[in-house]
């Protein structure tokens, strides 16, 4: 292989053309013959930059509305012809194919096309097959060839140039790793648009594509590599969110500020979540966010020290005042006003996150885990419970507040490891039970965790006493239930299913609870 390749051909056919004109001029100072297209050669012409067009090049005119113009022998034989083989230079110096040292491709913008919510027809036309044909082409043969898929290799590119006199091959293996993973991820986008045509949710063949959005210090453990990547959507959230300040994020900060922010969007009213190793200890809805946050502080103040806190509304000074009283990891929302930044900018180990809006929980997506050997793939659970769907089966039904409760508790736990149980009061959490084996154990930890709550804020009884109790599951035995109603709580909300809800209703009956089914479940594994 060939080691240094001076570039003395270059094609440049781009949809963004960012620092195009910049690149050709600087090619074109190097004796380069610039090859091109369409609109890009009109804008390296009206910047000065000497031009050919490719059909001049060819000698093949465009045809068919542009869909054919570079798919012709002359530019792919120029691609994939090996210098290094007698046989090739032959076979090319007897068609009169020229070799093309460097390809600047970028393709039709696709994914723009669909975010837009453009017609079947304009997405169909923004399928790039030219430009995918010589980044292949020219990945392919990277050994002689140089290709560039994005506009932000251009300087790395013109650096090496400048320094050495032509590509390396190391730079020119970087480059066509880059460009492969380009096209797969383009494919992989059209693939999971023409599924979606379909009405497909899990197509035969399940193709995930990310582009890089930082690398990790570490994973879940210093021992485990890491990395971000974001899926090219606009959902607000995590990959939106702009940090504007404190140390770099973890892999964990990540996974927990998703937790959170996900969680808070379910709310309407002003809302507070703070999240600790994925799970919420504490969310709470109010007038505003100040006195969320109290309420939600209150759950657990002690899970709460170095915590992950959502707000579902910008935030102002109040809030970040009281948030920034305790040591906490990351506070992300959808914004902060100046006297909030702040507040924050005090506090330098604190990572503030502005994602530019909330994550609809309603919103259809795929979600995904690996598995030895594959992964599994689900839709998102977009599932949500209102009072028109609950099913009073006890002889009491809930008054008004406890409904009221009894819809927020369950909301959040629906964002709690399984098995969970959420005792919520005021439109606050005021114990939480997640990730237990047992249901039972899940509604008793809840209420411990309740009756610590209460010493610490000098409280004469723990505030499960007249609260609400949701679990994400049905209860399979009584003695859940019986557990919740021993730690003061007066109305159920359960998925109802299982063979003893009999059972479970005379027991609640039999203690004065109101319970409601909602027939949906809410496992989060």
């Amino acid at each position: 292989m060939t080691d240094l390749v001076p570039v003395r051909r270059a094609l440049l056919s781009v949809s963004d053309k960012t620092g195009l004109v910049e690149f050709g001029r600087f090619l074109a100072a190097q004796g380069a013959e610039i090859l091109s297209t369409g609109g890009t050669a009109r804008a390296l012409r009206e910047a000065g930059v000497p031009v050919k067009d490719v059909s001049e090049h060819t000698g093949f005119p465009e045809i068919l509305d542009g869909r054919v113009k570079t798919l012709v022998p002359q530019v792919h034989g120029g691609l994939l012809g090996r210098r290094d083989l007698p046989e090739h230079r032959a076979q090319m110096r007897a068609h009169g194919i020229a070799p093309i040292d460097l390809v600047a491709v970028n393709l039709y913008p696709f994914e723009a096309t669909v975010a837009r919510g453009a017609g079947f027809e304009d997405c169909i036309e923004n399928i790039d097959i030219g430009g995918p044909a010589m980044i292949r082409s020219a990945a392919k043969n990277h050994a002689h060839v140089a290709v560039l898929t994005e506009p932000a290799q251009f300087d790395a590119v013109r650096a090496e140039i400048e320094a050495r006199g032509g590509t390396t091959l190391a730079l020119r293996r970087r480059l066509a790793a880059a460009a492969y993973a380009r096209t797969a991820a383009y494919d992989a986008a059209i693939a999971a648009w023409f599924a979606r045509q379909e009405g497909e949710a899990f197509p035969p063949r399940l193709v995930l594509a990310g582009a890089l959005r930082q690398t990790l210090r570490y994973g879940e453990n210093p021992h485990q590599r890491a990395a971000f990547y974001t899926d090219g959507t606009d959902r607000p959230g995590i990959a939106t969110a702009v940090q504007v300040q404190g140390k770099e994020l973890s892999y964990n900060n990540l996974n927990d500020t998703d937790a959170a922010f996900e969680c808070v969007a379910e709310f309407d009213r002003p809302a507070i979540v703070i999240v600790k190793h994925a799970n919420p200890c504490g969310v709470a809805v109010a007038d505003d966010l100040a006195a969320a946050w109290d309420l939600a502080l209150r759950c657990d103040p002690v899970s709460a020290f170095g915590g992950i806190v959502a707000a579902n509304r910008p935030l102002d000074a109040a809030a970040a005042e009281r948030i920034a009283a305790i040591f906490t990891e990351v506070v992300v929302a959808p914004d902060a006003d100046e006297a909030a930044r702040a507040v924050f900018a005090g506090r330098k180990n604190l990572r503030l996150l502005l994602t530019g809006g909330l994550p609809d929980p309603a919103a259809p997506g795929i979600a995904v885990r690996s598995v030895a050997g594959g992964f599994l793939a689900q839709s998102r659970d977009a599932g949500r419970v209102t009072e028109a769907d609950l099913k009073v089966v006890t002889k009491r039904a809930p008054t008004a507040a406890e409904m009221a409760d009894l819809l927020f508790a369950f909301r959040v736990c629906k964002h709690v490891k399984s098995n969970a149980i959420v005792y919520a009061r005021g439109g606050a959490t005021v114990g939480i039970g997640a990730g237990q084996m047992s249901r039972v154990d899940s509604a008793r930890i809840a209420a411990w965790k309740a009756e610590e709550a209460a010493k610490a804020a000098g409280l004469a009884e723990p505030l499960t006493r007249g609260s609400v109790v949701a679990s994400d599951a049905f209860f399979p035995f009584a003695d859940g239930l019986l557990a919740a109603a021993a730690a003061g709580a007066t109305a159920v909300i359960q998925p109802g299913g299982s063979i003893r809800d009999a059972e479970v209703i005379e027991a609640a009956d039999k203690a004065g609870l109101a319970m409601v089914f909602t027939g949906m479940r809410h496992f989060r594994h």
